[in-house]
């Protein structure tokens, strides 16, 4: 589970790290070392800690909303559902945030290695505050070191994601298949630990105390650090050890010093707020909050693409590629919107409103978390055997038709959600609907998964002018972040109190993605055209 949106995909990771800063350390030269499935046995460190990393956050991330939103004689916060699902929506989209200053701290201070380690240990120490919360109580101590928890893992995930992948790509220096090959591997170890996580975590949660599931998922990004710790010096040898830096030592220091600048920075702001808001000098309102950010994020985005038009020296055919751009973030950020509702209005759904009963045994809520990632594991050879097909056989789709696709398929999923709402709210409560309803929507959004993410990194790294591939990537996150946020903030609409607004969520999360869907499929000749000049577009570009 991608890592979700989203997700590291082969072909899309592999076009970034080409465009990777020049400088980032020393590379050891091609090897034929082939001790792990046939790769380099570096990528056994980095898959084993980046398994144990996706168990940890997808284990936790489930089990936030249900946690924050139980009453306290269930132990939990005892929060509004609104401002439950609200807080993991912004969870969510500041975990992909921190991934933009996690990689340039890296380039420029850190390094790869220490940055990966960092990380993991701001993401273990994270797991041990939120698991402390539960001797501190659900008072104002529990609560600060819960929220302390979260915040610490932000921080380390934004140091972690990028540099694991980024190291992933230095093991193969010579490129080509092997490499890409090294990321498929890569990505099932990343939804083997979603998959895992959520499993384990989820039954501990919800069956035994919420804090023992949360320190489960402590457990298991403690098993990542320790693997990365004892398994890195060996098996990847100086890959990563030292950040880029400038041949001009005054150059050097003064970017040094601008790192260090803006990440205090970063660190005191949000230290800041922390404390005003534990301290109740501000009650902070998560639903406000998720708004603001949701508006800021969208008018950062086009800001940006403003100002790279007016004034980033761009020939004609430059502009009409980031024009195209534009055009997928926005549906990119419709797709994430809907699609990012799984830890909140659907796993709700799951634990109210679904017959979880299988042979007298009451399934967890949270282990319809887990749907997605198997399916993607089933699915996703499958999808690439199915564009390498067609392009050789010369009916490959554009990237602007696999996106309609995947908010058409998307849009099913939702679709089916509205009956099942309905039976529901028809019987007042009263009715559990049959599990497959959410199967089935699990289904239809991981093939439009499949059909829009893969395809969007790559198409991000193709299309983006040069000196901005970087920056563009950054924008492609955040649509995810703005995604993440949206589905938060709609997400307490499934309530038992609020029967009759949750049929209206799904038919208009429905309806948002198969108009979405039309719009853009009518926009794909004329942006087929402004792409005439992009090499390999399509099928082939996408894996």
């Amino acid at each position: 589970m991608a890592s979700k949106a989203p997700r590291e995909y082969p072909a899309g990771s592999a076009a970034v790290l080409d465009e990777r800063p020049v400088g980032r350390g020393p590379v050891r030269p091609p090897s034929d070392d082939r001790s792990f499935f046939g790769h380099p046995r570096g990528l056994s460190t980095l898959f084993f800690t980046e398994m144990w990393e996706r168990f940890s956050y997808y284990g936790l991330r489930p089990l936030l909303v249900l946690f924050m939103a139980a009453a306290l004689a269930e132990g939990g916060f005892g929060f509004d559902r609104g401002q439950a699902s609200a807080i993991v929506g912004i969870y969510g989209a500041c975990v992909y945030l921190a991934s933009l200053p996690g990689g340039w701290i890296a380039d420029r201070l850190l390094g790869l290695r220490r940055a990966i380690f960092t990380g993991a240990v701001l993401i273990t120490s994270g797991h041990l505050s939120i698991g402390l919360s539960g001797f501190a109580g659900q008072g104002t101590a529990g609560k600060a070191f819960f929220f302390l928890g979260l915040v610490l893992i932000v921080f380390g995930t934004g140091l972690l994601k990028p540099n694991i992948s980024a190291i992933v790509g230095d093991l193969y220096p010579e490129g080509g298949a092997r490499r890409d090959a090294g990321f498929s591997i890569f990505y099932m170890g990343i939804n083997l630990g979603a998959f895992a996580g959520q499993l384990i975590t989820g039954f501990l949660g919800e069956k035994v105390g919420w804090h023992l599931g949360f320190g489960a998922a402590g457990v298991g990004m403690f098993f990542g650090l320790m693997w990365f710790a004892l398994r890195s010096r060996a098996t990847l040898g100086d890959i990563g050890t030292a950040p880029a830096r400038h041949p001009d030592p005054v150059v050097q220091s003064r970017q040094e010093r601008t790192v260090k600048l803006v990440a205090g920075g970063i660190v005191g702001l949000v230290a800041l707020l922390f404390v005003l808001g534990i301290t109740g000098v501000f009650i902070p309102d998560a639903q406000l909050i998720g708004r603001y950010m949701a508006y800021v994020l969208v008018g950062l985005a086009l800001a940006f693409f403003a100002f790279v038009f007016a004034f980033g020296g761009l020939d004609g055919a430059e502009k009409r590629r980031v024009a195209v751009i534009v055009v997928l973030f926005l549906f990119a950020a419709i797709f994430w919107s809907a699609f990012e509702q799984a830890p909140t209005s659907l796993n709700l759904f799951a634990k109210d409103f679904t017959n979880r009963n299988l042979g007298g045994f009451q399934v967890p809520a949270t282990w319809f978390q887990s749907i997605n990632s198997a399916f993607i594991i089933l699915l996703a050879p499958l999808f690439a055997a199915l564009w390498v097909g067609l392009g050789r056989r010369r009916g490959d789709l554009s990237s602007p038709a696999k996106f309609a696709l995947g908010l058409f398929f998307a849009g099913i999923g939702f679709a089916l959600m509205i009956p099942a709402a309905n039976a529901v709210v028809h019987s007042n409560g009263a009715l559990k609907v049959s599990a497959m309803w959410l199967v089935g929507s699990y289904f239809f959004q991981t093939v439009g998964e499949l059909c829009l993410s893969p395809v969007g990194l790559s198409s991000m790294t193709k299309l983006a002018p040069r000196k901005y591939v970087g920056q563009m990537m950054g924008i492609w996150f955040l649509a995810s972040a703005v995604g993440n946020l949206i589905g938060g903030l709609v997400g307490g609409h499934v309530d038992p109190e609020k029967l009759e607004v949750m049929p209206g969520l799904f038919t208009a999360t429905t309806a948002g993605l198969f108009g979405a869907a039309v719009i853009l499929a009518l926009l794909v000749i004329p942006i087929r055209r402004m792409m005439a000049d992009v090499p390999h577009q399509g099928a082939h570009a996408a894996h």
